[in-house]
């Protein structure tokens, strides 16, 4: 999805060269109109665009008349008027009627990029705004590039929809999530979704790279910077360049490297071992974890700088036992990815209740894990509730009035999820790779989990 800017300016001259400026800059839709009518024409066909950079005298109609008109029909697109004439009755005048900026010719390019950047941001910020009061059906514009993050949720769905926005800019996104909801796919997402699409998504699990490793893992080296280094290597910023740098687990980086990597952030630049040349970094980031980076930063474990450079857009997925409606539809989902041939089984309205009556702990990617294990055991027959793990086949529906249990007051969501987690870890003769997979988590966050619990 690329930003779309419209030039209306009756002198050729400027029309090129704030194309060209433009062009340098990376945008690719610009729309160029020496006639303010026929400008008008395109968002009465509902072609408008995101910027409209304006003249304000022109002939036939005027740059301020265009602009109340593309303020009565296109609201939410930026206006950035020009002018030869520094007058502040008529800048006035033009940020009264809905313009976002108002700059005298001759506009350089230092100048003029910055301003259009401004004005995109606060588009995506008001709309970002506006999607809560959207009411029926959210559309997104981008449906390719979500159609992995299978859902009818319409809370999700708007969550889509705001990712979509996001990914229209260069901020560092952060999404927070718990393990399984997905943050990886939305991640795809966003990149595929944005204008460096056609460029590399990076994947780096950052629980992975220790001390040592960080420096020529994340910024390559030449041959001889260290011993062993008997070859150039690229590092994941190169690999990056122009496309997006995907840091999962952020959470887990050593305190003592976050500042390496909020050198990057801050400065666009970083220095390949074995060399003294700074290079520059133009990479999208977008971070997730299922830690709670508040309590992090509390604990300074996790940089407040850092924090806040990744968390230019802030993305919350929520838990699987939050949209439930999704549930047969990514049954369905996940049967057809993994039954590559031959009849899809049906899920009977059963086996539904059952994992409707589960919260998931491990959320969609333990959902996945159960209908692997329930179809490797039914074959071509229907999953019905016999096929499912017994630890589901003993949940109580949750339409049954409930009791106090002999065992004494409710327990927290956290000692219920230990108490689960621990009673597949022995039912699985505590073989710790069945039990993440049983649960549909990572090995590393069991693990995690496993010495929390002090085993």
């Amino acid at each position: 999805m690329y930003d779309s800017i419209l030039i209306v300016d009756d002198e050729e001259d400027f029309l090129q060269s704030a194309k060209r400026a433009l062009m340098i800059a990376g945008f690719k839709r610009i729309v160029m109109e020496k006639d303010p009518v026929k400008a008008a024409a395109l968002f009465h066909r509902g072609e408008g665009s995101d910027v409209a950079l304006i003249d304000i005298t022109m002939p036939g109609m005027s740059g301020v008349q265009l602009l109340e008109l593309i303020k009565n029909t296109s609201p939410n697109t930026e206006c950035i008027m020009i002018t030869a004439r520094n007058e502040a009755r008529l800048a006035v005048e033009c940020m009264t009627k809905g313009a976002y900026d108002y700059q005298v010719k001759p506009i350089s390019r230092d100048e003029l990029i910055p301003a259009i950047r401004r004005a995109l941001e606060r588009k995506r910020l008001l709309d970002v705004l506006n999607i809560e009061k959207e009411k029926g059906i959210i559309r997104l514009n981008c449906p390719e590039a979500f159609k992995p993050i299978v859902t009818q949720s319409a809370r999700l769905l708007r969550v889509l929809k705001e990712a979509e926005l996001h990914a229209g800019s260069d901020v560092p996104v952060l999404i927070t999530g718990e393990s399984g909801t997905g943050k990886e796919l939305l991640a795809r997402a966003i990149h595929l979704a944005s204008s460096r699409a056609e460029s590399t998504f990076t994947p780096v699990n950052m629980a992975s790279l220790t001390g040592t490793l960080f420096d020529a893992e994340f910024f390559g080296h030449t041959r001889g910077a260290f011993t062993g280094a008997d070859r150039d290597r690229s590092g994941y910023l190169e690999h990056a360049n122009h496309g997006t740098l995907f840091l999962d687990e952020i959470g887990t980086i050593p305190i003592e490297l976050q500042g390496k990597l909020l050198r990057v952030l801050q400065e666009g630049e970083y220095i390949k071992l074995g060399t003294s040349q700074p290079k520059k970094a133009d990479i999208r980031f977008i971070a997730a974890t299922n830690e709670d980076l508040d309590k992090l930063m509390a604990g300074d474990a996790f940089r407040k700088d850092l924090y806040y450079r990744l968390k230019g857009a802030w993305i919350h997925l929520m838990p699987l036992r939050e949209r439930k409606e999704d549930i047969p539809l990514l049954a369905r989902h996940f049967l057809e990815q993994i039954k590559k041939s031959g009849r899809i089984p049906t899920v009977p309205q059963e086996t539904l209740s059952i994992l409707g009556d589960y919260e998931f702990p491990g959320n969609v990617r333990e959902l996945k894990s159960i209908i692997q294990s329930s179809l490797n055991l039914a074959q071509d027959r229907p999953i019905t509730p016999e096929f499912l793990p017994t630890y589901l086949r003993n949940i109580k529906p949750q339409n049954q009035t409930v009791q106090e249990t002999p065992s004494g007051p409710i327990c927290p969501l956290t000692t219920v999820e230990k108490q689960h987690i621990l009673n597949v870890y022995r039912k699985l003769n505590e073989n710790k790779a069945k039990t993440a997979k049983c649960l549909g988590i990572g090995l590393n966050t069991l693990r995690r989990k496993l010495e929390q619990y002090g085993i």
